[in-house]
């Protein structure tokens, strides 16, 4: 199975409003490089490694785990509920345990 990183990375752009650009440079990018890094990144011809991965999921909002979920709902599960206080994620933790 493919990695999932490409789709989310894009999907997940998208949503918080950046350009290629504006996301790479907001993450320390050249300006003149940063549209093709991240364009590499999304067509999956090249991976960012982990660190890169979290600056990117906290630019765009999103935990780090969104990127490496291969399931759909559960990638968008992870999402909804890292969203949740503390407290909520518990609580429904206790709820479905």
């Amino acid at each position: 199975m493919e990695t999932p990183i490409p789709l989310r990375l894009k999907t997940a752009r998208k949503l918080a409003g950046f350009t290629q650009q504006q996301l790479g440079m907001s993450l320390g990018m050249e300006p003149n490089t940063a549209s093709a890094r991240m364009n590499q990144y999304e067509k999956g011809k090249h991976t960012p490694d982990y660190q890169t991965m979290q600056r990117i999921a906290a630019e765009l909002g999103v935990p780090v785990a969104y990127f490496y979920c291969e399931d759909e709902l559960l990638a968008q599960l992870i999402c909804r509920i890292s969203s949740f206080s503390e407290h909520e994620q518990k609580a429904l933790l206790n709820n479905i345990s």
